[in-house]
């Protein structure tokens, strides 16, 4: 009889150690789908930083290179596509298509010294340069939270866990194979 009762209780010390496992398990991918809409929210900040720049330096630029129309629709077109993206994939190729033009943006201000020595367009440049080395800070540590959150799902035996409580991996914030070297800011 004293071996039974011994072995229940192993058996129940071994149950309620499994069950805090999976709950501490659970809890912990909780948490890193937290931290990935927290960085990506980071990110999200400073698209919105950038896409509050673009008008004032569309502006600034149109005053020496108004004949420019095709550049500043497309600049409007892709910065309305950012605003308008709810999704983090959404987001990510919209911003793709937003540096892409902003990137022919500043190669037309190239033409025009006088504009590259206006004390406007270095300024807006230079918040410009400030936005896009925070917005690659932001992607590192979102890619970096999603790294983590993307290793737990997939490991055993955590995966039987995020398997039945429905996590799935998240996307990276990649840029496009295009859109991979940011928009020159040097003059």
């Amino acid at each position: 009889m004293k071996g039974w009762v011994i072995a229940l209780i192993v058996v129940g010390v071994i149950v309620l150690a499994g069950i805090g496992w999976a709950v501490s398990t659970y809890n912990g991918m909780v948490r890193d789908q937290e931290e990935i809409a927290t960085r990506f929210s980071d990110i999200d900040v400073q698209l919105m930083r950038r896409a509050d720049l673009i008008p004032n330096l569309v502006n600034t630029v149109k005053g020496y290179a108004a004949h420019e129309d095709k550049i500043f629709t497309e600049v409007a077109n892709a910065r309305s596509r950012l605003l308008a993206a709810a999704t983090p994939v959404e987001k990510m190729a919209a911003n793709d298509q937003l540096t892409g033009a902003l990137g022919r943006l500043l190669a037309i201000a190239e033409s025009y010294p006088a504009l590259k020595a206006n004390e406007n367009f270095l300024r807006l440049q230079d918040e410009l340069a400030g936005t896009e080395n925070r917005i690659g800070y932001a992607r590192a540590k979102y890619n970096e939270a999603v790294r983590s959150f993307n290793t737990r799902i997939k490991v055993f035996p955590a995966s039987l866990i995020a398997t039945r409580s429905g996590f799935e991996p998240k996307p990276y914030f990649e840029a496009e194979p295009a859109a991979k070297t940011a928009p020159r800011v040097e003059f």
